[in-house]
């Protein structure tokens, strides 16, 4: 195995982003970027591990970048698709993660409620990787961060602006952006507001990173002079029936021309994916050269590789 491989953190799972502290982020964005630039180095480091994909919800991005980057690092995975049986229906969670302990070295999960992926991690030997829940999307945060620390050099003190509900992207967005030690303003309607006690943690990793973290109501505000400034969708997935509501809510909140006028200079616009042109951000923006969300696309394979190289030697 590579030398440059060695275990970061102080836990086998990553769950929520929170179990890892500042310099084992800090960490784990070297290796993704050591990973991106000598991919050859880490060829065959992870020969014979074997990885288990449960998916509950759909996806592109998540999906491809780990089977592509557990298969490029020499394992393999397995795909068990429960977006028709959803987890713990046929059996009970605690019995799959004991089954699966048998045969892989990880297990990567997107469901619908935290408490499915931490049932997996309670029960499992074996790390668990949170793949996107209703409270967390740990992976997307680590790869957008170091797509803004590839963009602009560093994370200390970045300015970055959040528009939007404060949903699973926003939380992980707190935890990572607060312990990389950015400036953080999150602006969301009212009552779709992330939840206080994410906030409260953000608040209290970023007075020990040099960060700042900031909560307001006015898309304006946050935006007001960002070097980032990032959306998501209105209505995520199992939220249906909420749409007409949120759309109402939301209507203020859309990120186009005019609010993105109000960012630095050399801002870029961010997005998770899949992006609903017309509703959270207009066109004009999305496609516009400052748009970033492809960049930060690509690096999902990088930093999935570095989580995998992390957790599962």
């Amino acid at each position: 195995m590579n030398a440059a491989v060695a275990p970061l953190t102080l836990t086998k799972d990553l769950l929520t982003g929170m179990e890892w502290n500042p310099a084992q982020v800090r960490e784990l964005l070297h290796l993704a970027a050591d990973v991106k630039a000598h991919p050859d180095r880490y060829r065959g480091a992870l020969a014979g591990r074997f990885l288990a994909l449960i998916f509950e919800k759909p996806s592109l991005r998540t999906r491809v970048t780990f089977e592509v980057g557990i298969s490029s690092l020499g394992g393999a995975s397995v795909f068990l698709d429960h977006t028709e049986s959803k987890l713990g229906q046929r059996e009970s969670i605690p019995d799959v993660a004991k089954n699966l302990e048998r045969w892989v070295q990880g297990i990567v999960a997107r469901t619908f409620t935290q408490e499915s992926i931490d049932a997996l991690a309670e029960n499992a030997c074996v790390p668990v990787i949170n793949a996107l829940s209703d409270r967390y999307h740990p992976c997307q945060a680590l790869s957008d961060f170091f797509t803004l620390e590839e963009r602009f050099g560093g994370l200390r003190g970045l300015k970055v602006a959040y528009v939007g509900d404060g949903n699973n992207v926003c939380h992980s967005l707190l935890s990572i952006g607060a312990r990389a030690g950015a400036h953080l303003r999150i602006a969301t309607p009212p009552g779709y507001d992330s939840d206080p006690a994410v906030v409260s943690e953000a608040k209290r990793t970023a007075r020990e990173t040099r960060g700042k973290v900031e909560i307001c109501n006015s898309p304006q505000e946050a935006v007001a002079g960002a070097q980032a400034i990032y959306t998501d969708v209105w209505t995520s997935m199992g939220q249906e029936e909420e749409l007409a509501a949120r759309e109402a809510a939301f209507a203020g909140y859309q990120v186009n021309a005019a609010l993105f006028a109000q960012a630095a200079p050399d801002a870029v616009f961010m997005h998770c994916l899949p992006a609903h042109r017309g509703s959270e951000v207009s066109a004009d923006v999305i496609d516009s050269p400052s748009s970033i969300v492809f960049d930060q696309a690509e690096n999902r394979l990088h930093m999935q590789k570095a989580i995998l190289l992390t957790l599962l030697n």
